[in-house]
């Protein structure tokens, strides 16, 4: 099985983006020096206490040149927000700067906030999607293509530069919502998801349909993680961080006003069930809260459960953390926890 690390980078009070930003890239170089296989990204807007990683192909250019062997990941790049030939040019740079270690992860993403800031309408993210998918694996596989979709067109044009791997980086997508699983596996492409995210019994019912279609498909799942000496000292460590990240996470789901009375209703229940979440729930359905040897078995009791390729380790989920403690429970999870699963 392969570990990753993800981070979305909320910046709380006390702590400053500059002081962030470097604590983090510190973690990236701790990650590729301890074995980690990948380090993963999101891309959220708007919300400097939810997360300052408004561009993550920026960061992992910037990580590609302080790194060696780690994979370089975005979870995700919000595809319906840009224009796709300005990604396929980024993507392909990062690639080019971090010797072909780029993991191109996309998606839709959930916030209304992040279409109204770039002037998008939400109801057209589907669709805006798969065209810029497809046209950026066009970009990327002829030298010259042309286009022509409902919201992207090209004519006879030539990317450059390419990226380093061939046809092009590995694209993953982000398995979200009940359509995204059939979607991702008509399509053959290795999906993320995460029990945040999805609960349990939605993201076991998600990955059945996936599996059933694609028998072979990859699965990289993300949860929240903590090493320490007890189980008590992981949670008196991360119960507060935790609870931040999901009080935040309901926000971004807000409506902006009240006019979709539906999708109103649909998060007041969202936070009426946020709201209820104790850290005690977390830990039961998909936290790995402890010392080495429960982390162990409890990786091993999550891996029977969901089957993943790849796990995806949390750390810090509110940004709350103190730096020094978020790199001493990643190197002990390296180092104490991911050889049992090489």
């Amino acid at each position: 099985m392969r570990f990753g690390f993800f981070d979305q980078l909320p910046c709380a009070e006390g702590f400053t983006e500059r002081q962030r930003y470097r604590d983090f890239m510190a973690q990236i170089e701790l990650g590729d020096e301890t074995g980690f296989d990948t380090v993963w990204l999101g891309e959220l807007h708007f919300s400097r206490s939810f997360s300052t990683l408004a561009d993550p192909l920026m960061v992992l250019a910037a990580a590609g040149q302080r790194t060696r062997h780690i994979r370089l990941g975005t979870a995700v790049t919000l595809l319906p927000l840009h224009n796709p030939v300005k990604i396929a040019e980024e993507a392909a740079v990062a690639d080019i700067l971090s010797d072909g270690r780029i993991e191109f992860g996309v998606g839709r993403g959930t916030a209304p906030v992040h279409y109204a800031g770039y002037d998008i309408p939400m109801e057209e993210s589907r669709e805006r999607f798969d065209e810029a998918l497809d046209y950026i694996l066009a970009a990327w596989t002829h030298d010259k293509f042309s286009f022509s979709g409902k919201y992207f067109h090209a004519q006879d044009l030539t990317l450059v530069p390419r990226p380093v791997q061939v046809p092009h980086p590995p694209v993953r997508i982000a398995a979200n919502s009940p359509d995204t699983f059939p979607f991702a596996a008509r399509r053959k492409f290795p999906i993320f998801a995460t029990p945040l995210i999805n609960p349990p019994d939605k993201l076991l019912a998600g990955l059945k349909i996936y599996r059933e279609s694609l028998p072979h498909g990859d699965t990289a799942l993300a949860f929240p993680v903590h090493v320490a000496d007890s189980r008590e000292a992981a949670r008196r460590d991360c119960e507060a961080g935790l609870l931040r990240f999901l009080r935040e996470a309901a926000q971004r789901l807000r409506p902006l006003g009240q006019a979709d009375v539906k999708s109103f209703e649909a998060f007041r229940a969202v936070v009426a069930r946020i709201e209820q979440v104790t850290f005690a729930d977390m830990d039961r359905d998909m936290g790995v809260f402890g010392p080495p040897d429960y982390c162990i078995e409890r990786v091993r009791e999550l891996q029977r459960q969901y089957g993943m390729d790849e796990f995806i380790c949390y750390f810090n989920q509110g940004g709350v953390m103190a730096p020094e403690l978020v790199r001493h429970t990643m190197t002990r999870f390296a180092k104490e926890v991911m050889p049992h699963f090489r």
